[in-house]
């Protein structure tokens, strides 16, 4: 996988973190570096120079991505949003057969595994459901820096479990408004603490997610799948036969076939 291509994905999870409904770890996962990011950002100062090589360029990425392109995205997902959410639905989609081959390489398809994939993808319908429910324009206090470390910590779980969306749990502490606008503003006092949450969180989830994939393989896997599964939910737009909606498919049809590529080179 080259550096260009990890710098690339970066961008893309980055943009894709911020928007409701879309999870930062499912990109991941669909992209196919899920595995290898644990790996490396836990076994990290025992080969500081190769998992520096790997996660240097999906790091300036995503920062990218998030600063640059995810208000860019936004605008997207509000001006056009049958063709973009068709071209992010696309992608998912593309790798989706990739996550059925990774969750059967050890131990083969057994078919309880099944019931993982439905529970994990029912818990992801209950979220959209809080998604849809709860208001987004919030605005919790700036001035307790331990509510925005615990905010950044709660959000780690949104950043690192496939499928949970960290605006989501933002919208339920209220924060998600306060989130949105320091990334605009580029407001560190409340970027910073909330950065540290989201480090210690992130270390804790990703060592969980490790020792589960090290312990229950492919029931973890399945479980990921329900949640890439439920995620797409979000994506799906109200087509009419129309000019637009042609087009839409059209769009889907191929980033589905760009997913596939992404799958190949992810591999490669």
């Amino acid at each position: 996988m080259s550096v260009w291509f990890r710098f690339m994905i970066g961008i893309l999870i980055g943009a894709g973190a911020i928007l409701p409904g879309i999870s930062s770890g499912v990109l991941c996962v669909v992209f196919g570096i899920y595995d290898r990011l644990i790996e490396s950002v836990l076994g990290f100062f025992k080969d500081m120079k190769k998992n520096t090589l790997f996660l240097f360029p999906i790091v300036i990425g995503v920062a990218i991505g998030v600063v640059l392109l995810g208000n860019v995205l936004k605008i997207l997902f509000e001006s056009y949003p049958f063709q973009t959410k068709c071209a992010f639905l696309g992608l998912i989609l593309g790798c989706i057969p990739n996550l059925f081959h990774i969750a059967n390489s050890k131990k083969g398809f057994r078919l309880h595994y099944i019931g993982y994939t439905v529970l994990s993808f029912i818990f992801t319908l209950i979220l959209l459901g809080f998604e849809n429910a709860l208001p987004t324009n919030t605005m919790a206090t700036t001035s307790n820096t331990l509510f925005l470390v615990l905010s950044g910590f709660v959000m780690s779980a949104g950043v690192v479990v496939p499928g949970v969306s960290s605006t989501v749990l933002l919208m339920i502490l209220g924060t998600y408004e306060t989130y949105l606008n320091a990334i605009s503003t580029v407001n560190l006092s409340i970027l910073f603490p909330m950065g540290i949450g989201l480090t210690i969180g992130g270390l804790l989830f990703l060592k969980l997610i490790q020792f589960l994939l090290k312990t229950h393989f492919s029931e973890t896997y399945y479980t990921i799948i329900g949640f890439v599964l439920g995620s797409t939910l979000i994506l799906v737009p109200s087509l009419k036969f129309n000019i637009t909606s042609i087009f839409s498919i059209a769009i889907l049809i191929f980033c589905f076939w760009l997913g596939k590529q992404l799958e190949a080179k992810s591999d490669s």
